[in-house]
């Protein structure tokens, strides 16, 4: 698998951003991105609560409760898509703030970081 840089995968996911908006129905505001990060979030919700078993026995043979841990990445990038997409409409690096968040949480807790 190649591996790539922040910034690449960054770049990429605009990319696809970019992609959608042409074939949206209509210009997506703030408040359409966080409605889909929060539906993103409940299908990450969904799939972790099943593969880890805190659902009822019945829905594991339920098409729509079907789960893999390639399920839960498609919702881990799914919710990469709407950071980058809220992070971009308020013109925030999201790497920067990304380290910056690490290294104050670090400094919180008495650790000096190394970035």
């Amino acid at each position: 698998m190649a591996k790539y840089s922040f910034q690449k995968i960054v770049e990429i996911t605009r990319k696809e951003i970019k992609a959608f908006k042409k074939v949206e129905q209509k210009p997506w505001g703030i408040e359409t991105i966080m409605i889909e990060l929060s539906k993103q979030i409940g299908d990450l919700a969904k799939h972790v609560m099943m593969l880890e078993k805190y659902y009822l026995k019945e829905r594991e043979n339920k098409p729509e409760y079907k789960t893999t841990k390639e399920d839960i990445a498609d919702e881990l990038a799914d919710i990469f898509f709407c950071l980058v997409r809220l992070a971009d409409s308020y013109k925030i690096d999201l790497e920067k703030a990304l380290l910056d968040a690490r290294r104050e949480g670090l400094k919180a807790r008495g650790i000096k970081p190394d970035f």
